[in-house]
């Protein structure tokens, strides 16, 4: 039972890492989304 429990923490802690890497992978996009913008509404200026 007790390589039940482990293997059980070891799946949550898996998925809020790849939760976490998630999150920070979208924060990178949009920012870079962000940044093209207005670079380019600044060319076209």
């Amino acid at each position: 039972m007790q390589e039940h429990e482990k293997s059980g923490i070891d799946r949550r802690d898996f998925r809020r890492s790849k939760r976490a890497r998630n999150t920070a992978l979208l924060a990178v996009l949009l920012g870079l989304a962000i940044l093209f913008y207005i670079i380019t509404v600044v060319k076209m200026g």
